[in-house]
This record gives C-alpha cells, sequence and structure tokens, in this order.
C-alpha cells in the first residue's frame, strides 16, 4: 500500500485480499493508522510493517509528494520466490524486489499520482503552486515506475483505459466489491433523493444543489467536507443536509430513497454500488467508474454533460421511467466480495502459470 492513514476504499481491498492471501508483511510509506483500525484490516494475524522516514512528517506528509521517489527507494523487498501484490493509487506499484522467481501484481485502486496528471489544477493551487515546477519530473517517474510489476490490475474499465494510455501495458479490470450484507433490500420507496460524499470540489455538489434548487425536489445530502458551509449558505429549505453519517446510519437513507444521485466523476466508486443493493435506482453522471457500475435505463439513468440542465433532464427521464428494484439488486449482488476474491485469484493464478 501506499500508506496507512484512514480505513477507506483500498484499506478494505487489502483486507479482502489479505483474507485470500495471508500477508505476513505490509510495506508502506508512512504508518499513522492507529492499532484498532489496523485491526479491521488484518484481524488478529500479526503482520509486520514496514514503513519509511516519510513517517516523520506524520499527518503533514502529502506536503512531502516531490520526495515519494526518495522515499520509496527505502522500501526493498528482499525474500525469493514471493508473491507481491501492490494496492495503489500513488507510487508503490514501482517498489523495489528480489526478481529471482519473484512476482509482483499491482492493483491500481485509482488512476496513479492523477494529482500530477488530470487532477493538477485541483492540487496545485495557492502557496502549492510552487511545487507544480516537480510535475514532470513526477510524470516522468510515474511511467517509469509502471514497467516494475509483472502484471497490472485495475478497478475499472476507466482507470485501465487511463492506464493503457499512460502506460503503455496490459491492464486487466477487476472491480472491487461492495459488502452486500451490510445492506438491505428494500422495494416501499419514499418521495426523496440522496446523495453520499465528501462534500469537496471534484464531487461536483454545487451541480446537485442547484439543479435542486430549481426543481424544489426534496433531497438529503449525507456526508461532510471543505464545501459543507458554503453550499448550506447556498442550498433552498428543500435540501437538507445530514453531515456525516457512519454507514449504519445511513443505509436506512439508502433503502428508502427513490434514487441516488451523483454528479462527480469517480475511479470506480463504491458509494454507486450500495443504493443498488438496497434496489435504490442510481442517477450518475456518464464518465469513469460509473460506467461499469450503472446500467442506463436498467439500474439507472446516466447522463452526458455535467451541466445542470443535463442532471435536471436526467431526473425528468427518470420520474417518467420504471424501474424493478430486483433487478438492480441482482445487478449488484454481482460486486460481492466472494465474486471479486475469485476473479483476482483467477487472474493471479494466470500471472503465475
Amino acid at each position: 500500500m501506499d500508506w496507512l492513514d484512514a480505513y477507506a476504499g483500498s484499506e478494505q481491498v487489502v483486507k479482502y485480499l489479505h483474507q485470500v492471501y495471508k500477508f505476513d508483511k505490509l510495506y508502506v510509506l508512512t504508518n499513522i493508522m492507529p492499532s484498532e483500525k489496523i485491526k479491521k484490516i488484518f484481524g488478529d494475524t500479526p503482520v509486520f510493517i514496514k514503513s519509511t522516514r516519510l513517517s516523520l512528517f506524520g499527518s503533514k506528509f502529502r506536503i512531502a509528494l516531490p520526495l515519494f521517489p526518495l522515499f520509496l527507494k527505502q522500501l526493498q523487498i528482499k525474500e525469493e520466490n514471493a508473491l507481491i501484490i501492490s494496492v495503489t493509487h500513488s507510487v508503490v506499484k514501482g517498489v523495489s524486489y528480489n526478481t529471482n522467481n519473484s512476482k509482483h501484481i499491482s492493483y491500481l485502486v485509482a488512476r496513479n499520482l492523477k494529482y500530477v496528471w488530470e487532477e493538477k489544477e485541483l492540487y496545485f493551487k495557492g502557496i502549492k503552486k510552487l511545487g507544480s515546477i516537480f510535475i514532470p519530473y513526477l510524470r516522468r517517474f510515474d511511467v517509469k515506475m509502471s514497467k516494475k510489476p509483472t502484471a497490472i490490475f485495475s478497478v475499472s474499465n476507466f482507470v485501465s483505459k487511463w492506464a493503457k494510455l499512460k502506460y503503455n501495458r496490459k491492464i486487466i479490470t477487476i472491480n472491487p466489491p461492495v459488502n452486500i450484507d451490510d445492506f438491505d433490500f428494500n422495494a416501499n420507496k419514499e418521495d426523496f433523493y440522496i446523495s453520499v460524499g465528501r462534500l469537496e470540489p471534484y464531487k461536483r455538489y454545487d451541480l446537485l444543489i442547484d439543479a435542486f434548487n430549481k426543481n424544489g425536489k426534496k433531497l438529503i445530502i449525507i456526508g461532510d467536507g471543505s464545501l459543507m458551509e458554503s453550499l448550506r449558505q447556498k442550498a433552498n429549505s428543500n435540501i437538507d443536509f445530514k453531515g456525516f453519517l457512519f454507514p449504519e446510519k445511513y443505509k436506512d437513507f439508502l433503502k428508502k430513497a427513490k434514487a441516488f444521485i451523483f454528479c462527480g466523476k469517480e475511479d470506480f466508486g463504491i458509494a454507486l454500488l450500495e443504493p443498488q443493493v438496497c434496489g435504490t435506482p442510481v442517477i450518475a453522471y456518464g464518465d469513469g467508474g460509473a460506467m461499469d457500475t450503472v446500467l442506463d435505463k436498467k439500474t439507472g439513468v446516466i447522463y452526458n454533460d455535467q451541466t445542470v440542465d443535463s442532471l435536471r433532464e436526467a431526473i425528468d427521464l427518470f420520474e417518467q421511467s420504471v424501474f424493478d428494484y430486483d433487478t438492480i439488486r441482482k445487478h449488484a449482488l454481482g460486486f460481492s466480495i466472494d465474486n471479486f476474491k475469485s476473479k483476482f485469484q483467477e487472474n493471479v493464478a494466470e500471472v503465475l502459470a
């Protein structure tokens, strides 16, 4: 893994892979995760965690981005005959290892180092703009490191297409799972829409607020982030902000909502599968990982332009349509943890052969 700091999507993927491969060592650039959260990944299994001097930066480690290549050199896997699986959104696909009968499978859970590629304007702004002088170097480093793994898998067709273009390598798509046991099916929908996620610029909650300010329909937004106050001030009374809620609390809203709405572009987006497990349709912008998870006019509505007008048209089309909630749930069940493990093992076996 690139680092341990929060229990999120990457950490859940490692958890499921550990259940299959029983890792005995974990290599990370830095580890600032509390031990109780590490236990959520590995259970009671003792796992040796090797980190680098990046840990000296504490929770501010991201400011050392230009130095990541130097810290990566401190991670060297010396064992022979090792099966190495890197779960990465940043740099650890380039970890050094003993090539004597060892195999390295790298699983891209996002476009790697996307903050120096398409999203550089989002990250290098204000005082951080000074760091943009390192972008050409980090791009070259990223491409060079992509040659190290024996094989590369990715979370979505969107990321696979991106990686093929940037790295000029064959990429195998293996969608990550949703924990289908965590969400209950419900065919009795109520008259409100819902959106769940971090309230950050790239999620495009501004479009969602503008659309519902105009149509007056009831919308519940669950999540927190840097835009919370500005969005609240902008929103009309038909929009209800619940703030951050743990899954055991927000899943009740997911199963009762008439539809889940998503305006951003994610590399995959587990959040789009959770409502579908409940039988709830999804209205989503037609780019990124949404194209792997939402079936247009079957499990939801895909709209093509990231604009208020396009979103409003999608909502109108949704309200004129009829959806089979059982079909939606059946589709989502295909993204189960067991199916993920099985597909991952099959593809690893092919690489080892």
